[in-house]
């Protein structure tokens, strides 16, 4: 509930509309409504800036589509990540406006617009086999409004593919990357352009890549200076952070 949502109830009260007793159970949802299996955090949006974001990965399609529910009832635009199709077909059986975004695995309910950054945000992906990872965080940047250029399969193995997108690299307010094998782009890239790199360790790579480990500590150990790193595979989180940078 937020707080146009309690002005409204108070107003309901003073109107005769409710009574007290009703607007104490309404109230009683404050700071979360507990579902028994999950606690619903419908304030997250007014803490945080935009609303709880429901991960599928290990939830029952009954617990997914009670979360959805409920978040959708106060909330104009829910993320549902690594949503399998199956996942997606019961969340359009509540929501018959929700949006499948296949390769990012991101279901999104969205009733109203939001409004577009000025500035945009860049999401690199090294090869073809990264781009779910990188469409993933561009989904959640484009929905959480923001201005999304993407430049795929670019990695340090053609470079000069990286250098023909040298003016969308620069025109971006801050970059993610995401890249397996060794890792290097998210340091090439760091080192051309003056705006904040996010750096995203995919898990694409030959056994030695153990998993993206070996992109993840490459990046981590990066000489290129205003380079940050999330966790491998973590591309919702890079898209998430690039917003908060985007529309500071």
């Amino acid at each position: 509930m937020d707080a146009d949502s309690v002005r409204k109830l108070l107003e309901n009260v003073r109107d005769g509309q409710i009574n007290i007793d009703e607007a104490l159970f309404e109230l009683k949802k404050l700071p979360f409504e507990d579902l028994g299996f999950a606690k619903v955090d419908q304030h997250r949006c007014l803490r945080n800036g935009y609303p709880e974001v429901v991960y599928c990965q290990g939830k029952t399609i009954g617990q997914i589509k009670a979360i959805v529910a409920r978040l959708i009832e106060k909330n104009s635009c829910v993320m549902a990540t690594r949503a399998v199709r199956y996942v997606y077909e019961a969340i359009k059986e509540i929501a018959g406006d929700a949006v499948y975004h296949e390769l990012a695995r991101i279901v999104v309910v969205k009733r109203s617009d939001a409004v577009l950054a000025e500035k945009s945000i860049a999401v690199v992906s090294a090869g073809t086999a990264d781009m779910p990872v990188a469409e993933e965080a561009a989904v959640t940047a484009e929905t959480m409004g923001n201005r999304v250029e993407r430049v795929y399969d670019v990695g340090v193995a053609g470079i000069h593919r990286l250098f023909s997108s040298m003016d969308t690299l620069m025109k971006a307010n801050v970059l993610v990357v995401a890249a397996g094998m060794e890792g290097a782009l998210a340091s090439v890239v760091g080192g051309l352009v003056d705006k904040p790199v996010i750096a995203v360790p995919t898990s694409v790579g030959y056994g030695a890549s153990f998993g993206g480990l070996a992109a993840l500590l490459a990046m981590l150990n990066t000489c290129a200076a205003g380079v940050a790193v999330v966790n491998i595979d973590n591309g919702f989180g890079a898209g998430y952070l690039a917003s908060m940078i985007n529309r500071l």
